[in-house]
């Protein structure tokens, strides 16, 4: 089953909010504690959590206090001290952390994130940036402790609500800003992010709180359908006139039919008439190099009675961005039609079949009804049985064929 998680996010998201949340849900605090260790900064703040009420609700709120021979001061005049990291110098902690892989990989996006969108902003490269806007320490325990939790809870898909804006303004290192910080703003802008009014002047959504969302949520709006089995309620640092209250919502995704997943996919097409052939097998490459699942073509009859074909590519919805670009870039084609539908895919696995001559890989297609699970198809591997069919001098029918035997009897199929 695809665990899935959804943050609802009624008075907006913030680094705290996330770990308190994550916390909530049974992220044991001494698990965060022990491998944030592997940062090496320990000494420089303090992890603890505590109930609180927000509006006569209970939720969890997490502190990172900075220690104070440590603290930035940043704040009050520009002596850009130790703290003042870099992107590089963040980056090789994080790597040399010896963190889960999935949690590395995720704090390594979110603070790339956070940097290309506070550079955009400056006008600065996103190597350059100064993490001393979002306060490198808390910023870093934050981002690092929220991978650690999402990796922990094992959740394979993040979804988000819309964003609420906040409004009035807040001090920070270059003055007083008006709410959403221009950082948040660049980082919605980056992903399409849904924003709204909750007519609440206060700043709802944090540079952290954003670059974690727009970095690991893959759709933002509704929440998709799910078996909900948690939910983890982080608290907010100010009393509001709603619940200040993060709510990650924790399931199972109930986006299954009977044979495998249902998942989206972006379906593009576009009809050309005046490219040079060659052009296609070159157009093919690119596209498959940068995730599009398929592409095919079809000769058609366009107008003025002109033989052309129609490109079809079947990707990814967060991939329609880069095969768009692609097509545009490579091709004579001036528009792309685009739509999503669904996909019913079968689960399905590789598992390798000695044979006398070397391992043939072979794909297997299941299906799960109940707890059985029923071979639908079995296929091998094309590129290992035409290798082999060559080397031997073998029709490649025969090499599957044989291949196709031995799996057979492994498995007693016969």
């Amino acid at each position: 089953m695809k665990k899935i998680a959804y943050l609802d996010c009624p008075t907006g998201i913030a680094g705290d909010m996330c770990l308190g949340a994550l916390v909530d849900s049974g992220v044991p605090i001494e698990y965060l504690i022990e491998k944030l260790q592997g940062l090496g900064i320990e000494e420089e703040y303090h992890l603890w959590k505590e109930q609180v009420q927000r509006q006569g609700q209970l939720a969890t709120k997490v502190y990172v206090d900075l220690l104070k021979d440590h603290q930035s001061t940043d704040h009050h005049h520009h002596n850009h001290d130790h703290h003042a990291r870099h992107l590089p110098e963040i980056e090789s902690m994080i790597k040399q952390a010896n963190l889960p892989s999935q949690a590395t990989q995720w704090s390594l996006q979110v603070f790339r994130q956070l940097a290309v969108a506070e550079g955009a902003v400056h006008g600065i490269e996103p190597d350059k940036v100064h993490f001393h806007e979002v306060g490198a320490t808390d910023a870093i325990v934050d981002i690092v402790g929220t991978c650690l939790g999402l990796d922990w809870l094992g959740i394979d898909e993040l979804c988000c609500s819309a964003m609420p804006t906040g409004g009035g303004t807040v001090w920070a290192a270059h003055g007083r800003l008006p709410v959403p910080v221009p950082a948040v703003i660049k980082l919605w802008e980056s992903r399409q992010v849904p924003v709204y009014s909750n007519n609440i002047d206060k700043e709802l959504v944090t540079p952290t709180g954003a670059a974690i969302t727009v970095s690991l949520v893959s759709n933002f709006g509704p929440p998709p359908p799910m078996k909900l089995q948690k939910v983890g309620l982080g608290a907010g640092s100010q009393e509001l006139a709603i619940p200040n209250v993060l709510r990650l919502w924790i399931g199972e995704s109930t986006q299954e039919n009977n044979l495998g997943y249902l998942e989206k996919v972006a379906v593009l097409e576009t009809q050309i008439d005046d490219l040079n052939p060659q052009v296609i097998g070159y157009v093919f490459d690119a596209l498959f190099a940068v995730g599009a699942v398929d592409v095919f073509t079809q000769a058609i009859g366009m107008k003025k009675s002109r033989p052309g074909i129609l490109l079809t590519v079947i990707c990814p919805p967060d991939k329609i961005g880069d095969c768009e670009r692609i097509i545009f870039q490579e091709t004579t084609t001036l528009g792309i039609r685009c739509l999503i539908q669904n996909r019913s895919i079968l689960n399905r696995e590789i598992e390798g079949v000695k044979t006398e001559y070397g391992i043939v890989k072979i794909k297997v297609a299941t299906q799960e009804i109940g707890k059985e699970k029923t071979i639908l198809n079995v296929q091998p591997e094309y590129e290992d049985c035409a290798t082999l069919a060559r080397q031997l001098n073998q029709p490649l029918r025969v090499i599957q064929q044989m291949v196709l035997n031995i799996w057979y009897q492994k498995h007693n199929k016969i």
